[in-house]
């Protein structure tokens, strides 16, 4: 499959203007590069698809969208979802690409690219043992969690999301890896269904307060609470902690937590969340 954003077409778009016939750039939105043919049709694709200057500029023109390119034309990575009302997207950066949820990205994009953002979360949370990731999202979590964890489950309520990771390059590992476990569905049923003491670690990763306020609730982290395992662990993800949204949304969590049971709640700025220990 080729996908590409504006910080791959732009590269050939100049190479042709500046008159050269081959070009190098990344058909997976920057995992990895190949060398093509540039002709007056357009660029020569190793699938044999040739991709018309028209169809590279409207993509160089297009700052927060991916094109897969199929036979018959360009398909941007995008889908509405009916399950959540709410448009699902991919949006490039110079690294891995976010995902957005009704215009909102899913990772921080400013500083830090999605990916660092991601081990930025994995270093806070240090899962070991069982572990249970909340709101999949792009997999991103999931599939750094599973390089030192025995297993994970992750949960997401969308499964247009999930499909939106299907064309996402950067995902793949999410599919094809045997220690991760998908799980369809909400993610308070999902844990409320889940044994006493099933995870030596849970890295909660929701959507800003405003998409998705029961996910920041006393309720759900009393289920985490009881889901983790003596000395287990939950990182939970909330923002920028120095935005006056961001610190009072941590304020609260922090109370929240305590509130649940957590004997020690401790700020990752780092993170961009918390740490809290049962």
């Amino acid at each position: 499959m080729t996908i590409l954003s504006y910080f791959q077409a732009e590269p050939l778009l100049k190479a042709w203007r500046d008159g050269q016939v081959t070009a190098t750039t990344s058909l997976d939105l920057n995992l990895t590069t190949t060398e093509v043919a540039l002709n007056e049709a357009g660029v020569s694709l190793p699938d044999g698809r040739v991709l018309r200057w028209d169809e590279l500029t409207l993509i160089g023109d297009d700052e927060v969208g991916c094109y897969v390119v199929e036979a018959d034309g360009l398909r941007k990575a995008q889908a509405f979802s009916k399950t959540m009302n709410r448009m699902v997207s991919l949006m490039p950066t110079r690294r891995a690409p976010t995902m957005l949820v009704s215009g909102f990205p899913m990772h921080r994009i400013k500083a830090v690219d999605p990916y660092e953002d991601t081990r930025r979360k994995i270093r806070a949370a240090n899962p070991r043992g069982r572990v249970l990731d909340t709101c999949t999202g792009l997999g991103y979590t999931a599939i750094e969690a599973a390089k030192t964890a025995e297993g994970v489950i992750t949960v997401e309520i969308d499964p247009t999301g999930l499909e939106i990771a299907r064309l996402n390059p950067w995902s793949r590992a999410l599919f094809d890896d045997p220690k991760i476990e998908q799980v369809v569905g909400d993610c308070f049923d999902v844990v409320e269904g889940c044994a006493d003491e099933s995870f030596s670690c849970i890295i909660h990763d929701p959507p800003i307060m405003s998409l998705a306020g029961d996910l920041y609730s006393t309720d759900i982290y009393r289920e985490f609470h009881r889901a983790l395992r003596r000395n287990g662990r939950l990182f939970h993800y909330i923002g920028d902690p120095e935005g006056k949204m961001g610190a009072n949304v941590t304020r609260g969590v922090m109370r929240r937590l305590q509130d649940a049971g957590f004997s020690r709640v401790e700020r990752r700025p780092e993170a961009f969340g918390v740490v809290a220990s049962k």
